[in-house]
């Protein structure tokens, strides 16, 4: 998966970088026992979306993570020790890549790609390290430089992200929380699932109800505005599966996550509806606007664009609101010609 870098040209690195009632206190559930995959003593593993297999001698207490795969870990009250990857504010806001995580009490190995303190993650005593892959078998935000001496210090996992239904990352994240000891079952965790399933069936009565609005979903940089090649994005995939009519962005290099459009070409495509990156890599909307070609289009003269959360955490608590905000702006858009 590339990054989304406002500067240079881009790689696949840059392309991409450039996604109640009870207390939390209450429910955040301890790492620590002996258990793990239904086993009883003995050692804890995992197998991983690469086919690896982590094994520990327990369940994994000091657990590190790149930041959208803690958010989603702590949905189900597994908490890590230390994070990497972009969790700063934006405008002041919540960075939407770190869900309800409290970002004091957790250690930053670095913000941006590349940044990843091998130092100061052996200082922790790691024993597991989690990630999301874009697509196998390299873990996001793990430079390549560096990953032989990252992996020899505790064992990996990594979640497929790419090239597949939301469905799935969804279903894993659930399976690996409840690995480490995480409430998958309770009150909560029923009530994330029920909102999000509520979600999903407004979204797809939306799409129906709009039949042919055109959902466009893009990141840009000062070169060019890139439109996402649906398939490859778990979320777009899954929102295709529900009826709605996401662009198909013809894909511009062997990733194929993105088409490549220069802003003179950026009306290649009609869209209604405009979903635009909000990571914190992203080209901020004040900055689009200063794109002459982006300000013509008609859905954004017309108001019709959204936030488009790429890399949200893979949780059902997580996406519920996605989906929603989804519904909402396809329940409010018209076709503009």
């Amino acid at each position: 998966m590339a990054t989304t870098a406002p500067t240079s040209p881009l790689s696949r690195r840059t392309l991409l970088t450039s996604a109640g009632a009870l207390g939390i206190g209450a429910l955040l559930a301890a790492c620590g026992g002996d258990t793990a995959n239904g086993g009883s003593g003995g050692g804890w593993s995992f197998t991983d979306d690469r086919g690896e297999k982590a094994e520990t001698g327990r369940r994994p207490e000091k657990i590190v993570a790149f930041v959208s795969s803690a958010a989603a870990l702590y949905d189900y009250g597994v908490t890590c020790t230390a994070i990497f990857g972009p969790s700063e504010p934006i405008d002041g806001k919540p960075n939407p890549q770190a869900g309800d995580l409290d970002l004091a009490e957790l250690e930053s190995l670095g913000e941006a790609w590349g940044e990843f303190n091998v130092e100061k993650y052996a200082s922790l005593g790691p024993e597991l390290l989690i990630s999301n892959m874009f697509p196998p078998p390299d873990l996001w935000f793990v430079p390549g430089e560096s990953r032989k001496k990252i992996f020899a210090l505790a064992p990996a996992i990594g979640i497929k992200g790419a090239h597949t239904s939301l469905k799935e990352p969804l279903r894993r994240y659930e399976e690996l929380a409840k690995a480490l000891g995480g409430d998958t079952a309770g009150a909560r965790a029923e009530a994330d699932k029920k909102r999000f399933k509520d979600a999903e069936q407004r979204l797809r009565s939306a799409a129906k109800a709009n039949r042919g609005l055109k959902v466009l979903a893009m990141t840009g940089d000062q070169d060019n505005m890139y439109v996402a090649v649906p398939g490859s994005y778990t979320d777009l995939h899954y929102f295709r599966d529900l009826g709605v009519d996401v662009v198909e962005g013809k894909k511009s290099d062997e990733f194929g996550f993105w088409e490549f459009l220069s802003w003179e070409n950026t009306d290649k495509y009609h869209a209604d509806l405009i979903m635009v990156d909000n990571r914190t890599q992203a080209m901020t909307p004040a900055a689009l606007a200063e794109k002459p070609t982006w300000s013509r289009l008609p859905a954004v003269e017309a108001g019709q664009t959204t936030p488009w959360s790429m890399e949200e955490r893979y949780s059902y608590r997580g996406f519920a609101p996605v989906l929603e905000r989804l519904a909402d702006a396809i329940e409010n858009a018209g076709k503009l010609g």
